[in-house]
């Protein structure tokens, strides 16, 4: 099917363009969200009548976009999830979540403008970029962690592997410590009992007249 487009839409073309598309794409994305209309010599006429409207309205809500972006762009994220010790988790981070996150921090974003190639199924620090007008993307870091603490770690620069590696061998040197403990409260009794012993024979001992 051919369209023309009234904006920008990423891989496809400019506004203004006529493009080829695959009718589906079409009928399901570009004409329901009023991004492009049906290429026949009416839309064409419409269109160019309407240009200057259209690159007006283009230019403000791109101003806008833009401002958000110099807020937005680098922001860090944080989403709690359940996981496995290897970090794997029980269930992934989508769009919706990622959308929520960024408006729960004070920014207005719609899960459609978060675009992820695949969902978050990690711990971990994950670049997610959100596309706030057809012109204007920026980059954003969802930390994904188990607890706030967790959060805070990963944010620092430690992976999961790292704090795993670091919680087991915390965990080795307090059962080490343990058996340092219960080893010398062994040695303390053996030393009593020698004390015991000892005395008990001097007591045992004759005294000379």
């Amino acid at each position: 099917m051919q369209v023309i487009l009234l904006e920008r839409v990423a891989k496809l073309g400019q506004m203004g363009e006529v493009v080829n598309v695959k009718d589906g794409y079409a009928r399901n994305f570009l004409l329901p969200q009023g991004k492009a209309l049906r290429a026949n010599e009416a839309n064409i006429a419409r269109f160019e009548a309407d240009k200057a409207q259209l690159e007006a309205r283009n230019l403000e809500t791109k101003k806008e976009a833009e401002a958000l972006a110099g807020k937005l762009d680098g922001q860090q994220f944080v989403v709690i999830r359940s996981a496995s010790d290897s970090g794997a988790l029980y269930g992934s981070v989508t769009t919706r979540d990622v959308a929520d996150a960024a408006t729960e921090e004070g920014f207005s974003v719609d899960r459609k403008q978060v675009v992820l190639i695949s969902p978050i199924k990690e711990l971990g620090l994950h670049d997610v970029t959100v596309t706030l007008h057809p012109e204007v993307e920026v980059t954003v870091k969802v930390n994904v962690a188990r607890s706030t603490e967790e959060a805070e770690l990963q944010a620092s620069g430690k992976s999961i592997q790292e704090l795993a590696a670091e919680e087991e061998a915390a965990a080795e040197f307090e059962i080490a410590e343990l058996f340092d403990d219960i080893g010398s409260a062994a040695s303390e009794d053996d030393n009593l009992a020698d004390v015991a012993e000892t005395e008990g024979t001097n007591e045992e001992q004759p005294r000379a007249d």
